[in-house]
């Protein structure tokens, strides 16, 4: 899944993000009311983790509530320390799906995760990416290909979720070293090369059709040609 985890706290954030993508899921931060209300209305996600308690003037209640007037349907749980029950049903009523308080078990947040994505299918959640005979269950963490089932590292998951997101297009080293590296600057390794080569090994090898192209000079495309 593709998660977007709105939290001030760097502690909880680090917390959070680093399980999540041990899952292999594909973790987007931001640490103020603002910045989350503009990740969370210009990308799309699965699921979006937000803090009740933001840093300045949009606090987490005020981007649920924002987001639900434009009709936007995607799951949200609420993270807070504020646990009596009409602060719950405050944050259930301006459009929460679930709340949590804190502190919280970290497998508790996953299964909650796990929950909501499963009650949004049909709506915005996808239950699976596909490409070609190239499958990914997003639910049951599963790739295979023509039946066949692919075992990946749970970085290769995330660089593969990202290409099945974006396919048919291409995508270029910055790209992949922001959103699944969450590099904002260019560590001058060939991480991403080497991550490309072990993944096309897996998806492609002993397969009759490529699905992992190389675009010279540019970056890398998920399609069947």
């Amino acid at each position: 899944m593709k998660i977007l985890v709105v939290e001030d706290n760097e502690r909880v954030t680090q917390f959070i993000s680093k399980g999540l993508r041990e899952q292999g899921h594909v973790v987007d931060h931001a640490g103020t009311g603002r910045d989350g209300l503009f990740l969370a209305s210009s990308e799309k996600y699965d699921v979006i983790i937000m803090d009740r308690m933001l840093p300045g003037d949009i606090d987490g209640l005020a981007i649920v509530e924002a987001l639900r007037a434009t009709g936007s349907k995607t799951p949200i749980l609420i993270l807070s320390a504020l646990a009596e029950v009409d602060d719950r049903i405050r944050g259930l009523r301006a459009g929460g799906d679930d709340y949590l308080t804190k502190p919280f078990a970290f497998g508790e947040l996953a299964a909650r995760l796990d929950a909501l994505a499963r009650r949004s299918q049909g709506t915005e959640t996808k239950a699976a990416l596909e490409v070609a005979d190239l499958r990914m269950d997003l639910l049951a963490h599963k790739v295979t290909r023509g039946g066949k089932t692919i075992s990946l590292k749970p970085r290769e998951f995330s660089l593969l979720e990202y290409l099945l997101r974006h396919a048919g297009q291409v995508v270029t080293r910055t790209m992949l070293l922001e959103n699944v590296w969450e590099y904002h600057f260019d560590p001058q390794t060939n991480v991403v090369d080497v991550h490309i080569s072990k993944l096309r090994q897996k998806i492609d090898a002993g397969f009759g059709q490529a699905l992992l192209h190389t675009v010279r000079g540019v970056g890398y495309r998920l399609a069947a040609e």
